[in-house]
């Protein structure tokens, strides 16, 4: 990435955000002049400063700070060729203001000159917002909301088998995937035990093939549970409050899971067209789900990251060391993408189970007295050093050939895991 400083700009501009409004100290670079202004959270009145910025500065750069890598402002202002967006941490703003306001005293004025300080003085060190091509950056949204949705439909059917055990807690031995539309229309068509040992053989049998759950042995002792089921209470104050709320969170994660299937068929469509596809469909482990994430947390520019190190930092992968005098400390990094960092730890996970070396180092550091999560973290270290090399090199990855690379440099691993063979 080109690092600027601030003689590449006609004016200095930093916005301390709300909700409302936003309000922005301004350094006139040529005449050395700083203003105050308050602008509405508007389109209209964000489109109207930016374009008068324009207009001021005849169409020269300036730099704009804010405390945001993405939301409304950030995609307001992405637009303007004239603006180029540096993110600055709220952290270190608070720490800023902390060191230099002893009294803790805090306003959106001061906040946004405090800002600009750190604008003027740090550029360098400051991240720029480069906007990704298109079809990465509605990949990058759409990954990480089907995530959060997946999350949803866990705590959903958490929530619902919590509800189903105070009154009806035989269906959730009937039925092993919880989030199933063959689930949630059974508890539907027969909410309470009471109704579905009503139900005669046949309609039950028929409503099991209509579902595609054709297996005679699985449904035939589906029908016979149900048979010779005892309820839990005949208590209708129990029953009908628990019964309602069932009815509620079955509609909810009936949609729910339709929702995620839209995202799955628009997450798919995007990928298949990316020229770097070959790429992400040749990692162990990614599959369907995991390669459009890694796609998306990687992008097309090659130009953001210079080594892998750039992308275990920014993902939190890489641990942080501390030193103080004799002592020393290693722990986890706490400023990063909380979802990219997640992106890689379960890819990782994952690609134990597809690849040879992978198993080989997980069985390793096991022997060792590891926990799964700190070898899970680890490995995902040692994935991105390959995966940032076949994305620089534009190169699917090849087992085989890391593999012998291993063997040419004498790795311990491959000794290891020749004689212990899992």
């Amino acid at each position: 990435m080109k690092v600027f400083n601030p003689a590449d700009f006609a004016a200095l501009i930093a916005i301390d955000w709300a909700d409302r409004k936003h309000d922005i100290c301004e350094l006139d670079q040529q005449n050395n002049e700083t203003t105050f202004s308050v602008i509405s959270a508007k389109p209209e009145a964000i489109n109207a400063w930016a374009n008068a910025l324009k207009q001021k500065y005849n169409g020269q750069k300036v730099a704009v700070a804010c405390e945001l890598k993405k939301g409304p402002l950030i995609y307001a202002l992405s637009k303007f060729k004239h603006i180029i967006l540096f993110t600055i941490n709220p952290s270190t703003v608070a720490k800023y203001r902390k060191a230099f306001t002893h009294s803790g005293a805090k306003d959106d004025p001061t906040d946004a000159a405090i800002q600009l300080e750190i604008l003027q003085q740090h550029m360098s060190k400051l991240n720029v917002i480069m906007p990704d091509t298109q079809s990465i950056r509605s990949l990058a949204q759409l990954v990480e909301y089907r995530r959060k949705l997946v999350q949803d439909r866990v705590d959903l059917t958490n929530r619902l088998s919590t509800t189903l055990k105070n009154y009806y807690p035989q269906v959730l031995d009937w039925f092993n995937e919880k989030d199933s539309m063959i689930f949630c229309d059974f508890l539907l068509r027969w909410p309470s035990l009471a109704k579905v040992k009503r139900a005669r053989k046949q309609t039950l049998h028929d409503f099991f093939n209509l579902h595609n759950a054709r297996y005679p042995n699985v449904n035939e002792k589906r029908i016979n549970d149900i048979k010779q089921a005892e309820s839990l209470t005949s208590d209708n104050a129990i029953i009908g409050p628990n019964l309602l709320l069932v009815e509620c969170l079955v509609g909810q994660l009936k949609q729910l899971m339709l929702s995620i299937e839209r995202f799955d068929h628009e997450i798919k469509s995007i990928y298949k067209q990316h020229n770097d596809r070959f790429i992400f469909d040749s990692l162990p482990g990614a599959g369907p789900q995991m390669a459009p994430r890694l796609l998306a947390a990687m992008g097309s520019n090659r130009e953001r990251y210079q080594s892998s190190e750039e992308v275990q930092k920014y993902a939190g992968i890489a641990p942080v060391t501390e030193r103080s005098g004799k002592k020393e400390w290693i722990h986890w990094r706490y400023s990063c993408t909380t979802f990219l960092r997640q992106t890689f730890v379960e890819w990782a996970g994952q690609s134990v189970r597809y690849s040879f070396w992978a198993k080989a180092y997980y069985e390793q550091q096991k022997s060792k007295g590891k926990p799964h999560n700190t070898i899970i973290r680890a490995l995902a270290f040692k994935w991105i050093r390959i995966l940032f090399r076949c994305w620089k090199t534009k190169t699917a990855y090849d087992e085989s050939t890391y593999l012998e690379a291993l063997k040419r440099k004498g790795s311990p691993l491959l000794k290891y895991a020749m004689e212990s063979k899992f």
